[in-house]
């Protein structure tokens, strides 16, 4: 779901010191190395060797292959390799078929309804109890998301949401202060907007990404499917506050104008650049506005909530899953395990590559808690909510609702027709997709 942002890994001091991590929590190194001796030695003294499948390269192969050392360092019974692939998921298909299928994979999470039903994903509900971890501490919307008919298929490694981003000297000089309710966002939106003639110079707020319909929609207090999940359930007085909502923003305050991001030219940051006050986006942008210091000065803030006090944020993020395939299950599980299960090593990985780990406790460290940007993220994911679990969700969201979204944008639909042609699409789309296939 978001778009992931290439971050600098952590100095070589990490490097040096990952070695000497997880030796307090349950799935630490010990854990893994005892594990791995009953399981995997069979007697030929050599290590089990294991592949992990990933689509990360750049800077995140490096993140990957930091945490694959640090593991292969930590014990002598198993040895993880990382191998990047493109266009992963069609490789994993194909190599599941045919006896060749990876060890552990990188997933993203809202995978696993679509693909657990083909039978290429291994079940770790057996693991999780024989080692006896706690689901608590894991978000249990990322739990959900790892699950598919009572069975869960992997743990969380990352975890993520939106949240309000705004230019403190921007809201300053406007007299504002960070919003945290709608009426709120639409003043501060209208005082911090500048208009020269006909040319949109500083836009107030950003509503460039339709696709946060689910979160706004949340804010109004509804929900995107009906309760049973087979149906649209946005078609009606909650959707369309959102709708009218986007309308007075852009048609009335004009304190945005489609396209306005796009406008500014080719790599050119509207926010970077002081050219948008405040915008919805995720903690994968953290190190690219904090690399630009006093320049850029900024805050966050969690979403601000709907009209009746509701609050709503879309939870997204990757997990580790086990392939059916793998002839190593036990292998991999106790590298999974020590990874996500493992406060220190749930914290490197955290260190190194700046996501927010799945695991809680890692969360509770100085580097998270002594840290203002990152106080408004764990505010958020408190109440972020999964998107539906239904295989067809994704296509019914992109094919069916954001076409008529934009249409709304362009003033081409009204309010009423763009959730009435929404709903009719998309409640066909997910009939069609109800069945993975």
């Amino acid at each position: 779901m978001k778009k992931w942002v290439s971050v600098l890994a952590m100095s070589a001091v990490l490097l040096g010191t990952a070695a000497g991590c997880g030796n307090g929590d349950s799935g630490g190194d010990a854990a893994a190395g005892n594990s791995a001796g009953q399981s995997g030695s069979k007697g030929s003294g050599k290590p089990v060797e294991l592949t992990f499948w990933g689509d990360w390269g750049g800077e995140g192969q490096k993140q990957f292959e930091t945490m694959v050392d640090a593991f292969n360092k930590s014990q002598d019974k198993i040895k993880v390799k990382y191998v990047l692939q493109q266009d992963m998921i069609t490789k994993f298909l194909t190599a599941s078929t045919s006896g060749g299928a990876p060890d552990i994979l990188f997933w993203d999470r809202w995978r696993t309804s679509l693909y657990a039903p083909k039978n290429v994903l291994a079940p770790v509900d057996d693991f999780l109890a024989k080692d006896g971890l706690n689901k608590d501490d894991f978000y249990g919307e990322a739990l959900k998301e790892l699950s598919y008919n009572g069975k869960l298929y992997g743990l969380p490694l990352t975890v993520d949401a939106r949240a309000l981003f705004y230019n403190k000297k921007i809201l300053d000089e406007a007299g504002v202060k960070p919003p945290t309710t709608w009426d709120e966002l639409e003043q501060a939106a209208i005082k911090t907007t500048k208009w020269n003639g006909s040319k949109l110079e500083v836009a107030g707020f950003s509503l460039g990404d339709n696709g946060l319909f689910n979160m706004y929609l949340q804010q109004a207090g509804g929900q995107m499917l009906t309760e049973d999940g087979k149906k649209t359930n946005f078609n009606n007085d909650k959707g369309k506050s959102v709708l009218e909502f986007w309308d007075r923003l852009l048609n009335k305050d004009k304190v945005y104008k489609v396209g306005f991001e796009q406008g500014l030219g080719e790599g050119t940051d509207a926010f970077v650049t002081g050219k948008l006050a405040m915008q919805y986006t995720g903690p994968w942008m953290l190190s690219t506005y904090k690399k630009y210091g006093k320049d850029l000065d900024f805050g966050i803030v969690p979403p601000p909530v709907g009209p009746n006090g509701d609050k709503g944020s879309v939870m997204g993020g990757f997990g580790l899953v086990i392939p059916q395939g793998s002839k190593h299950q036990q292998e991999a599980w106790e590298f999974v395990k020590w990874w996500t299960a493992n406060k220190d090593n749930a914290l490197l990985w955290a260190k190194t590559s700046l996501n927010m780990p799945g695991y809680k406790p890692a969360l509770e460290d100085p580097f998270f808690k002594d840290d203002p940007f990152w106080k408004p993220f764990l505010e958020t994911l408190d109440m972020a909510k999964i998107r539906p679990a239904h295989p067809g969700y994704s296509v019914m969201e992109n094919d069916g609702l954001i076409p008529n979204l934009q249409l709304f944008q362009q003033n081409k639909l009204s309010a009423d027709d763009a959730l009435k042609k929404s709903q009719q699409r998309g409640d066909q789309l997910l009939a069609d997709n109800e069945a993975a296939k």
